[in-house]
Formats: structure tokens, sequence, C-alpha cells
């Protein structure tokens, strides 16, 4: 899958961590992820928290639910190394 539109954005602050994945093509939006506390890994592909997106998304769910599929899997795949 081709993830070049996607952009994951990792923040902590005062012990929180957010975890955003944005879309830099049409359509632009950004999606708030936590970690997956039961999936094998603890992360997982994430459950998305919150979604950000342009008034225009009105109209075809099909395929804005399939971009946001592509971008938990962009999730899935863009965890950074483990520290060991």
């Amino acid at each position: 899958m081709n993830f070049s539109h996607f952009v994951r954005i990792d923040r902590e602050r005062r012990g929180l961590e957010r975890h955003y994945v944005v879309h830099t093509g049409q359509p632009k939006f950004t999606l708030e992820l936590t970690p997956d506390h039961e999936a094998p890994d603890k992360l997982g592909r994430g459950i998305i928290k919150r979604v950000c997106v342009p008034n225009s998304w009105a109209g075809d769910y099909n395929q804005y639910g399939k971009m946001l599929a592509a971008a938990q899997e962009f999730f899935a795949q863009s965890h950074p190394p483990a520290a060991r």
C-alpha cells in the first residue's frame, strides 16, 4: 500500500502520549489514535479517538472509510522500533 501521503506525529506531554496520522493529500484529514493495549504488540492498528475532516466529506462514506482504514494501517506499520 502506498503511504506517501500520510505523516505520523507522536507527542508526549506530562506523561500522556498522543498519536496522530495526517493525510496530506486530497482529502486532507487528521486522525487521533490511542494504542490498542489488547493487541499482541500493545499498539496494534490503534483505536480511533478523534477524526478531523473538512465539511465536504458528506457523501461517499465507503471511500472515506477506506481512507481511515489506510490511516490505521499506516499507524500500525510506522511504529518506532522498540527501545532496548
